[in-house]
């Protein structure tokens, strides 16, 4: 489901800047940074305290989201991890450790790592504690910029339909907490976001 409406474009603009900047990172200050966000995201009371994270693996220039994942599954946490559908929904897969995950490529897509366990459904999710978001930047509202795939659209969806309300967490770099990002009428904003410098709640 792609995001529509009149504030696409400008989306599509912020997006590209947004990747663009992204794409000048090395891959030391990749690594650096996802250290970092590892230590702060993992001593998050809504991670800590979770049962269940609903997470993502991180590819290319995203903040990293591997030293987490792995740190959750340490500490016992049920991790969460989403297996992409044909039509951009999300499946989802338990996290067993780094050699659970394979590399899939997806028709048109970048290639992911995906968890190779069984799958559990796309209502899997609504058992989360604590759902990890990717994103591209979030404003002082706690508004996220996605990808524009609407995969997680979908996913926030399916959690309101089901009265789930699991902690809602972006990991950004600094630069990505803005003034402003544009909303449409189904964006819902996020409860915190974790970056190399720090914490930030919106409700």
């Amino acid at each position: 489901m792609e995001e529509t409406g009149p504030a696409e474009p400008t989306k599509r603009t912020l997006r590209g800047e947004f990747l663009a900047v992204r794409s000048r990172l090395t891959r030391d200050d990749a690594q650096k940074a996802a250290a970092v966000l590892a230590d702060r995201a993992s001593e998050l009371p809504e991670l800590a305290g979770a049962r269940t994270v609903a997470a993502y693996v991180s590819v290319g220039s995203e903040p990293g989201t591997r030293a987490l994942l792995d740190v959750l599954h340490a500490r016992g946490t049920r991790v969460l991890l989403p297996v992409l559908l044909a039509d951009n929904d999300l499946d989802w897969a338990a996290y067993e450790g780094e050699g659970s995950l394979a590399r899939v490529q997806h028709p048109g897509k970048m290639a992911l790592l995906e968890p190779s366990g069984a799958r559990l459904g796309p209502d899997a999710v609504v058992a989360a504690d604590a759902v990890l978001l990717p994103g591209l930047a979030v404003d002082e509202r706690g508004m996220r910029l996605g990808r524009g795939g609407g995969s997680y659209d979908r996913v926030l969806a399916r959690l309101g339909r089901a009265g789930a309300d699991p902690a809602l967490v972006v990991l950004l770099y600094d630069t990505e907490v803005v003034a402003h990002v544009p909303q449409e009428a189904h964006d819902k904003p996020v409860h915190a976001v974790v970056t190399p410098s720090g914490v930030r709640r919106f409700r």
